[in-house]
């Protein structure tokens, strides 16, 4: 247990209590504000914890960086004129900006890119397989040869898996991120999980949330307030953020799901992502695109 002071020009911006630590054989867990990582990193069939440890205190430095450019990073991308000069904020910003939608700020990129460099961190070490979760949103890294497996739940709220996406070495790279009711971040939507599987986890994680927002629906039964209202330093001043979602017709379930379905191919059109699953109660949607990689569990009873 410690303490992470963060400072701009002297100025403590925030201060928060992170801790490290081994939760089993192969993973090394950092938690630090709102950032709670799982770091699993092997060579060949070996787990290396300790490399692991020192990702998860890298990944403290990579928090403390972001704060330091938050007043920037909290604005939608296309007002931000003037960047701070971070490596990590210009991609933060630059994920945004591949997703295109104009009112996302860089924020909706930050787990996944402290995901991706904490991964990059150690597959530059030589490891041959990285897997970074931080709070669903997950950077996966494998050298020729490896794989990897991800379960996909239909409900952020619920630890119920109903799909596996299954990864090979076709790409060192791969980025698997969700969003929705009932997760950690704010979304403008009413989908139950929206899992996107991108080149990367900054990517997937932006793309993630603009899918959520896209999944909606007008009708008494959502409720929404302002998002500074839920949390008073939220990034979305004046965005109305989905708070709940009563019964809905038919008819609006699906005009809920086809608007992020068409969100989700125009972003694999432009090659943006790879594919993406939609759930919103029980119906769920698999783009052609995740098709190859998501495959259902079969739940012995």
């Amino acid at each position: 247990m410690g303490l992470l002071p963060c400072a701009i020009s002297g100025v403590p911006i925030m201060s928060y209590e992170y801790y490290i630590g081994v939760i089993d054989s192969e993973s090394v867990l950092v938690e630090c504000g709102p950032m709670r990582l799982i770091i699993q990193a092997w060579n060949k069939t070996q787990p290396q914890l300790s490399l692991a440890r020192r990702a998860a205190e890298a990944s403290i430095s990579y928090l403390e960086r972001i704060a330091r450019c938050r007043s920037l990073l909290s604005r939608p991308w296309p007002r931000i004129k003037d960047l701070c000069d971070d490596e990590l904020a210009q991609r933060m910003v630059t994920s945004v900006k591949t997703i295109g939608d104009g009112d996302l700020t860089p924020m909706a990129a930050v787990a996944g890119t402290i995901a991706d460099t904490a991964a990059d961190w150690l597959f530059e070490r030589g490891l041959t397989k990285v897997i970074v979760d931080n709070g669903g949103d997950i950077a996966i890294r494998l050298a020729l040869g490896e794989r990897a497996t991800v379960g996909v739940r239909p409900n952020v709220g619920s630890r119920f898996i109903s799909h596996v996406i299954n990864l090979d070495s076709s790409r060192s790279a791969w980025g698997v991120t969700t969003s929705g009711m009932g997760g950690r971040s704010f979304t403008r939507g009413i989908a139950s999980a929206v899992t996107v599987l991108a080149e990367n986890a900054s990517v997937a994680d932006a793309a993630a949330t603009a899918v959520a927002n896209a999944c909606y629906v007008e009708d008494k039964g959502v409720l929404q307030l302002a998002a500074e209202k839920i949390d008073p330093n939220s990034d979305l001043t004046g965005t109305l953020i989905t708070t709940e979602v009563g019964p809905l017709s038919e008819e609006k379930r699906r005009r809920a799901i086809e608007s992020a379905q068409e969100k989700t191919e125009y972003l694999v059109q432009k090659k943006a992502v790879i594919g993406g699953f939609i759930a919103l109660e029980d119906a769920m949607v698999i783009s052609e695109g995740m098709q190859p990689y998501i495959s259902p569990v079969k739940w012995n009873v």
